[in-house]
């Protein structure tokens, strides 16, 4: 067994988990992989797709403003296979439009006044 850590994706904290060195981590996500399924670290998480972390709980051990977490979910996937082929995660199933209707911002060029 190694302690193996992870960084919060969202604040920065440090979560800690002892774990067999044969797993090989994908990614950590601030969302699961879709067809991923994940378990807490107190479970059987060596029989599957990732752990679930829940920052500020969970092994969590501080950040570097020590504020204990910021009580948001965040995943550690790890790389399967199938058929002897890593499997990739299936793309998202919803798309998040960002800044809907809003046109480019920054600078006006040359010239432009306000």
């Amino acid at each position: 067994m190694v302690a193996v850590t992870y960084y919060c994706p969202r604040c920065g904290a440090i979560a800690e988990l002892e774990r067999d060195a044969y797993l090989a981590d994908k990614s950590v996500t601030p969302y699961p992989l879709e067809g991923w399924e994940y378990v807490t670290p107190e479970e059987a998480y060596e029989e599957s797709d990732g752990v679930r972390f829940v920052c500020g709980e969970d092994g969590t051990l501080a950040d570097e403003s020590d504020t204990g977490g910021c009580g948001e979910p965040f995943y550690l996937s790890f790389v399967r296979f199938e058929a002897g082929e890593e499997v990739d995660p299936a793309p998202p199933s919803e798309y998040v439009e960002i800044g809907a209707g809003i046109g480019p911002r920054g600078p006006r060029g040359p010239g432009r006044r306000p």
